[in-house]
């Protein structure tokens, strides 16, 4: 019997003109992310390929290592083709250099074309969370009243026929009617990242199963949510209402709101209130610097009247080696500042993503972009890369600290160590997922339930 109406319903589902039309925008719109997603790889790979090219080329024929101005840049995640999460919003651009010790990084894709902060990525994340969610609202606001109002629901229960097989049914074939088709544009999507140059390795391809098994999941939670409500009332036009305001909370309102409580939640000093503290730090250590030259000028009074040409030598080491030390100082110090608000902005963070986490909308869009490695991670992940290369990167000149003149020919900048950024391994961001992929498993199980005992009391006359 189970099998007679799973039938019935992917039937009545597949041959009307609502399944073509939605058919067809999700093909269309899943084929242009993919598409649009491996051209996006392409030209982010071509400019980072280019940066390397350019940064090294801006240090050839500098006179010392100490003048060079190192850059280190975070390479294009092969996901953030399909998910962007902050991919766009991390900076990246880290400096290296002598002079320099806060790694901060800087300027996102928004800085180079502000447009994209005005129009975001159409990407299978949105296509998801937004486009298929809303469908699947379409497909079942009026599985069961509909039915009733149209007098079809009193003829099919003329006949012994089992509540329980009926609802499931109702259930399985509505999801799958949405989901199956689905799969035929998604598999030609996955085939074209390799011919678009996408790079795919075995990680990648997992990481990219789970992200697609994940949009599974939340398109259940609205298909499983819509015929629970179809269940709960009498006429399909409030159901279809109600549905449209659980999908504008969940999708539009949670998510924002969380962003607002959190905010309320922890103090964060503004960039203005940290700059002005990184000013005085660094006027209190030029301070200090000063104290300690005009300390050594009085204790080597004498050694200026008796030798003049090694006082002027002396002189030159002292203030160099003090002029080092209060660069190193003030970088450590400037980090240290930064490393303390970026604290209170993660701790911001995690408020904002457990309120968010009450819409399953959010719960899959932190989940895809962990396994997408596009996620709040990225940025940590680069950050770390940067601060582990550093003291390669210190090691590294140290060996050139000898030369008082100026190098013959200039630097070599192909000499220095290389950069390898180590984003968040498959197993992290798996584990990361996984409180989400239980949340949405639980919102599955919840509407499900609800829908079926909310039928074995239904009023089918």
């Amino acid at each position: 019997m189970f099998k007679i109406i799973l039938e019935k319903e992917l039937r009545e589902i597949l041959g009307t003109k609502k399944f073509a039309l939605t058919f067809g925008i999700c093909s269309l719109l899943i084929l242009l992310a993919f598409y649009a997603g491996a051209s996006n790889y392409r030209i982010s790979k071509l400019q980072y390929d280019n940066s390397i090219a350019e940064n090294l080329h801006q240090m050839e024929g500098l006179p010392r290592w100490d003048n060079i101005d190192h850059r280190l840049f975070l390479p294009p995640q092969p996901l953030a083709s399909l998910v962007s999460g902050v991919s766009n919003d991390v900076g990246r651009t880290i400096r290296v250099t002598v002079n320099y010790y806060e790694l901060t990084p800087r300027g996102t894709r928004f800085n180079e074309n502000p447009i994209f902060a005005v129009f975001r990525f159409l990407d299978l994340e949105f296509i998801f969370s937004v486009v298929i969610s809303l469908f699947a609202i379409l497909f079942g606001y009026d599985s069961i009243n509909g039915e009733k109002e149209r007098g079809t629901l009193r003829l099919t229960f003329s006949n012994s026929l089992p509540r329980d097989q009926y609802i499931l049914g109702k259930l399985v074939g509505s999801f799958l009617a949405l989901i199956v088709p689905l799969m035929i544009p998604i598999l030609i999507g996955c085939l074209l990242l390799p011919i678009l140059g996408v790079p795919m390795d075995a990680d990648t391809w997992l990481r990219l199963g789970m992200i697609i098994l994940l949009g599974f999941l939340y398109i259940g939670v609205f298909s499983t949510l819509s015929i629970f409500v179809s269940a709960m009332t009498k006429r399909s036009s409030s159901s279809f209402l109600m549905l449209l305001v659980v999908w504008i909370f969940a999708v539009l309102i949670i998510p924002r709101t969380a962003v607002l409580l959190a905010a309320r939640s922890a103090d964060v000093p503004s960039i203005d209130v940290i700059d002005h503290e990184k000013t005085f730090v660094k006027r209190q250590i030029n301070d200090e610097r000063r104290a300690e030259i005009s300390q050594w000028l009085r204790e080597n009074t004498s050694l200026r009247t008796a030798n003049p040409e090694q006082w002027a030598k002396d002189r030159t080491k002292f203030f160099g080696a003090a002029w080092v030390e209060y660069l190193k100082k003030t970088g450590q110090m400037h980090e240290r500042i930064t490393e303390n608000r970026e604290n209170k902005v993660l701790a911001r963070q995690r408020t904002a993503l457990a309120f968010s986490r009450m819409s399953p909308t959010s719960s899959f869009s932190i989940a895809a972009s962990e396994l997408a490695s596009t996620s709040l991670a990225l940025r940590n992940a680069y950050v770390n890369s940067a601060k582990d290369y550093r003291p390669i990167f210190d090691e590294f000149l140290r060996g050139f600290d000898n030369q008082d003149e100026d190098i013959p020919g200039g630097v070599d900048p192909t000499l220095l160590p290389v950069y390898q950024f180590v984003g968040p391994s498959t197993s992290a961001a798996i584990m990361a997922s996984l409180p989400d992929f239980g949340l949405l498993l639980m919102f599955n199980l919840v509407w499900f339930a609800g829908a079926f005992v909310a039928f074995l009391r239904y009023d089918v006359r």
